[in-house]
């Protein structure tokens, strides 16, 4: 906005200037820039600045689309002057997870009386705003809303059924048994199922999946294209899908070409599913699809179905084979160039011809992974985490040297074993005597040794010639990568208490180190890094390049590096950050960490930094030092810390925080907590799903949904 006004005294001002003139750029190279600038800034401020952007602030190509999502400075008064303005333009409105506007702000929604594209997620709507809203939206043709406890369909007006009616895409996420807005949708052909109900109400009682009164409305699946249903934790949530699908199971619509179901755990096989998967198996062909692992495993399901032009794939968590996966699913090698997303997360046996009498940490069958790689050479988004894919001493037969195949990669998941040289010692973390230089006058301390910090300097020619380098260095337009330990598990699980005891890494993992950490420095344009249970990293210094090469870096998530005893590459990680100036999430799960000034003050760097969550068992903190950094650091709107400091000094810190900065900042969030304390999933339940889903929790993100499912 500085530099808009500056232009523009500049050019009424009539002064000479040897710089370039933005208002002589052309109305095109204009709206280009102005694309980059939140729609709530141009509506309000930048328009004001001269006729000229007054003009191109208002071009339709920047009022069509609104994307209030993370535009964490939007404010009900902001809102409320927008839909004024430029109400009757917007055709698409994205306001998805903002919890801190109050329920009120979705009446000004009913001024965009051309919407066709609504989303509301993760908003407080209840089911009169909702009714009166849709009565006004005639043209609604894409909705997502939650349903929350409370929500009753019989005080949805006639004109709000109406208007459901015509509604062909539907997201919906529930934190209560019901069939929420469905059954008003009669002419559905999307619908994206988030469930969310917990087993057990704030009081400690067992709750129900037995649908809200006034629900005894069915769906109507007729005109039904994609089916995507995500279930958290929990019977409950199981219960209430079993009746979503129930409907399904009598009459399988011909249309079909998306099936797919995330359940985590176990999520049985009834006999409507059964009849659902063989009237499907029958009657569609389908392009995407994802079952629950209990579905699959031990069915001859995936020999029975038809795939017409398949773009997704998902088989995670199931003993699904190799020969299977290519005999069924690749169809012998049959060209695969339309599938563009694969999950085989937690697939231990995905990358063997067989699974009945093979060990976990057997070598895999190269020749398997040739031909997925070769059958699918337009693969963008590839999971194969949470498995042990220890590659054999074949000359070029390595599983980064396969991988390197697809250039297409947008973003890859691998477990820490899978990218270590089958030459390195796997019994043990190389020695290094001869980095620590021996004197007679000095005594060394026996431990810990001090390491270099330019350690890659000295090995450089034998960590270029590592696969894991070749592979990184091919992959040139990697966006997303995560590197985690086969055996990791969060400290912090969705409902359970706290993980205590984690297990031992992978052997082969240990000669990951801090090398391989470096190779990753040649990703230009990562964006998004997760490294987890990386136990050789000794000083952390591939992080500091990192740092230095990756400059369009924003998540970035680090987890069990190096000994568990001590953080062995703080000092790294501080200097890393310095040079972070992109970065917007930060999460750190580390025991013993400690989150003290110097830490801090390095953070500050990252000027750009919107959300901050750590977690660290017998961890600590300096609370001066965390409020030094949120008043620094103007753009944090989240700070979860879960430690080992006391629920007194937690509680204390967390008030501070929140009376300092919550009237300049709308949005922020703050939970500080004791990692290990009894009530820590109760303080979970609070979390804004935004946050929960996309930071404080960890998970492998890669291909976990299909590309381009919802905006």
């Amino acid at each position: 906005l500085f530099l808009f006004h500056q232009e523009v005294v500049s050019e009424e001002s009539e002064e000479e200037s040897n710089g370039v003139n933005l208002m002589e750029f052309s109305d095109e190279i204009l709206l280009h820039i102005l694309s980059y600038v939140p729609c709530t800034d141009l509506v309000l401020n930048v328009r004001r600045t001269c006729r000229k952007l007054a003009t191109l602030c208002l071009d339709k190509s920047l009022t069509h689309t609104v994307l209030l999502q993370k535009d964490y400075k939007v404010n009900k008064d902001k809102v409320k002057q927008l839909m004024r303005d430029i109400g009757k333009e917007i055709y698409q409105l994205n306001m998805a997870g903002c919890y801190w506007l109050p329920s009120s702000t979705i009446d000004h929604v009913t001024r965009c009386k051309n919407l066709v594209k609504l989303n509301l997620s993760g908003c407080h709507v209840t089911s009169l705003r909702l009714s009166k809203m849709l009565s006004s939206l005639q043209h609604l043709r894409s909705l997502a809303i939650d349903v929350n406890p409370g929500f009753d369909a019989s005080q949805l007006s006639s004109e709000c059924k109406a208007t459901l009616s015509r509604v062909s895409e539907l997201k919906q996420t529930l934190y209560t048994p019901s069939y929420g807005v469905v059954p008003c949708c009669t002419s559905l052909e999307k619908l994206l199922l988030y469930f969310e109900i917990l087993d057990r109400s704030r009081e400690g009682f067992m709750l129900s999946g037995q649908l809200m009164v006034g629900e005894s409305n069915v769906p109507h699946y007729q005109n039904l294209r994609i089916f995507y249903a995500r279930l958290a934790p929990g019977y409950v949530n199981q219960e209430v899908v079993r009746l979503y699908l129930a409907v399904l199971s009598d009459r399988t619509p011909e249309n079909l070409h998306a099936f797919l179901i995330s359940a985590p755990g176990s999520f049985a096989e009834t006999g409507a599913t059964k009849n659902l998967l063989d009237s499907m198996a029958r009657n569609v062909r389908l392009d995407a699809l994802q079952l629950p692992k209990a579905w699959i495993n031990g069915s001859g399901l995936l020999q029975h179905l038809k795939f017409n032009n398949p773009f997704y794939f998902s088989f995670s968590r199931c003993t699904l084979s190799g020969g299977h996966l290519i005999q069924r699913v690749i169809n012998g090698g049959k060209d695969l160039k339309s599938l563009t997303s694969l999950n085989l997360s937690g697939c231990v046996h995905c990358l063997a011809p067989e699974s009945l009498f093979r060990k976990a940490e057997d070598d895999i069958d190269s020749s398997i992974l040739e031909s997925l790689v070769v059958s699918c050479c337009n693969l963008r988004h590839l999971n194969l985490s949470a498995a042990h894919h220890h590659s054999s001493e074949s000359i070029g037969n390595h599983l980064c040297q396969l991988l390197s195949r697809l250039k297409h990669l947008l973003s890859l998941a691998l477990p820490v074993c899978s990218i270590t040289d089958v030459g390195a010692s796997v019994e043990k973390p190389p020695s290094t005597p001869n980095l620590v230089p021996q004197t007679f006058g000095r005594k060394v301390r026996i431990g810990v040794q001090t390491y270099p910090r330019n350690l890659g300097d000295q090995t450089n020619q034998k960590i270029e010639s590592s696969v894991f380098w070749a592979l990184m260095g091919s992959l040139r337009f990697l966006e997303t990568l995560e590197i985690i330990g086969s055996s990791f598990s969060s400290a912090m699980p969705r409902n359970e208490p706290a993980i205590r005891n984690s297990l031992p890494p992978c052997v082969r993992a240990q000669s990951v180190g801090d090398s391989e950490v470096a190779a990753i420095s040649q990703l230009t344009y990562l964006q998004s890094l997760t490294l987890a249970q990386l136990p050789n990293i000794l000083t952390g210094s591939g992080l500091v390049n990192i740092g230095l090469q990756c400059q369009h870096l924003r998540t970035l998530s680090l987890a069990n590096l190096g000994m568990m005893g001590k953080v062995v590459y703080m000092s790294a990680l501080m200097d890393m950050l310095k040079h972070c100036k992109c970065l917007r999430d930060l999460r750190l799960e580390q025991p013993y960490f400690c989150a003290g000034a110097q830490f801090f003050q390095a953070l500050s760097h990252c000027s750009s930094l919107q959300r901050l969550c750590i977690v660290s068992r017998s961890g600590t903190l300096q609370s001066d030092a965390v409020m030094s950094f949120m008043a620094s650091c103007l753009e944090v709107i989240m700070c979860h810390m879960f430690m080992g400091e006391s629920l007194t000094v937690c509680r204390n810190l967390q008030q501070s925080i929140v009376r300092s900065f919550q009237a300049e900042r709308p949005a922020l969030n703050v939970v500080i907590f004791p990692l290990l304390h009894e009530d820590l999933t109760e303080v979970i339940r609070d979390v804004p799903m935004r946050h929960l889903d996309e930071i404080t929790l960890f998970k492998s993100r890669v291909a976990e949904e299909p590309p381009n499912l919802w905006w």
